[in-house]
């Protein structure tokens, strides 16, 4: 499987129509818009950390890796921030937890069936629509591995050619690896946490008193998976932390309101800004002193995912935070962040074959303005019609499933 460190993965997040926690219920629904911020920043970091890894052999070839090298400067200093792709992910992976819970945890009875009958439709359509895409432009721009170094992640981790074998594996979203399109792979863990998601908001729902254990066995469990090589061990937890979080949502609006009352709140939240932002990146800033893979590098990995989820409170209780995220250009880009993640790894990849690695400043200019105009035209032809389909066969499943019931209950059925 090809590593985080190598090949960012990114979930699909459903739109952040935010209901009330199940411990209370009473409050009314309301939408975080600052978490559709959130998910558009990190949905751009992506796309730099797939230009760094495309610069990456270059820039260690030029400079080295040594302090003050280009590499030294995006890798172990706080620009990391800006491609820290695979932290990026765990970022997903919390907001997946959580909102894609909530809506289980709104009074008046939910649907799994017609949940999941939706998701898979709002999961696969945009998918395969995407190989769709990567697929033909594989086919126009034939690629050619001569102009990328070997042995680097452009090299193992980007298709060459197009079987159906593996088009159609790939588009099951049941695989490890991917190479038509890099990035899909997490959308196999959005899967698995679709269908585990009764399972996932029970148990949040009986741990949620002690919350703190539940966190810190979740961050254990997801050591255990990196050290063992077990990958639903690594990443579910982290989508569990999320599910966590919306079962305390109510508890956690009453805790911002109180702290924004306070003197200090603003050192408060820069204290929980900054101490999420260290936790998510420390591992990097570390790895003169504890090299990469040894298993101290492991146990601070493994802090990022906290950092993930201070991250995403602090989308929601720090104002100067979300006030920076539901402003309009950064809405609009969480509007398109799923579409950009999607689509943007065949124009990388296309780019980089045809004008080269040693261009690949050349490259950077190029995609980013490219990756968001296909963004925009795939979020609109695409993506926007998939979420009305997912809508309509939710309803369709839901009111089936209610009228059949209906009959079992009935006397004379």
């Amino acid at each position: 499987m090809t590593s985080l460190a190598t090949a960012v993965r990114t979930p699909e997040c459903p739109s952040h129509s935010v209901g009330p926690a199940a411990s209370a219920g009473r409050s009314p629904a309301t939408r975080l818009a600052s978490l559709d911020g959130l998910r558009g920043v990190a949905a751009l970091v992506v796309v730099f950390h797939h230009l760094y890894l495309v610069a990456e052999p270059v820039l260690r070839r030029q400079g080295g890796t040594g302090v003050g090298s280009a590499l030294w400067w995006l890798s172990q200093t706080p620009l990391k921030l800006l491609t820290a792709g695979s932290e990026a992910v765990l970022v997903f992976f919390v907001l997946s937890g959580l909102v894609v819970a909530l809506p289980a945890l709104k009074p008046g009875g939910f649907s799994w069936a017609g949940f999941l009958s939706g998701r898979l439709a709002r999961l696969y359509v945009p998918v395969w629509a995407s190989l769709a895409i990567g697929t033909a432009v594989i086919w126009l721009v034939p690629r050619s591995n001569s102009s990328i170094t070997p042995g680097t992640w452009m090299d193992t981790a980007q298709a060459t050619s197009v079987g159906w074998g593996p088009l159609f594996t790939e588009a099951s979203l049941t695989i490890e690896s991917y190479e038509l399109n890099n990035v899909l792979w997490s959308l196999r863990w959005e899967l698995v946490f679709s269908v585990l998601l009764p399972v996932f908001v029970a148990l949040a729902i009986l741990v949620s008193r002690y919350w703190m254990i539940a966190i810190a066995a979740a961050c254990v469990i997801s050591t255990l998976g990196v050290l063992n090589g077990v990958d639903a061990l690594r990443y579910l937890p982290v989508f569990f932390i999320g599910t966590l979080m919306a079962v305390r949502l109510d508890t956690i609006r009453q805790w911002t309101q109180r702290r924004l009352l306070r003197p200090r709140a603003g050192l408060a939240g820069g204290a929980l800004v900054a101490g999420s932002l260290v936790l998510l990146v420390g591992e990097w800033m570390m790895r003169p002193v504890f090299a990469s893979g040894s298993l101290m590098n492991i146990l601070l990995s493994q802090l990022s995912a906290l950092g993930a989820a201070g991250l995403v409170l602090s989308a929601i209780a720090v104002r100067s935070v979300r006030s920076a995220l539901e402003v309009r250009p950064t809405q609009w880009l969480g509007r398109v962040s799923f579409s950009l993640y999607l689509v943007h790894m065949p124009i990388l990849a296309t780019l980089t074959f045809v004008l080269g690695e040693d261009r690949w400043w050349l490259v950077a200019i190029l995609t980013l303005p490219l990756a968001l105009l296909a963004a925009w035209g795939f979020h609109r032809i695409v993506e926007r019609p998939s979420h009305r389909l997912a809508r309509a066969i939710t309803g369709a499943v839901t009111v089936r499933l209610e009228t059949h019931r209906g009959h079992r209950r009935s006397p004379g059925a």
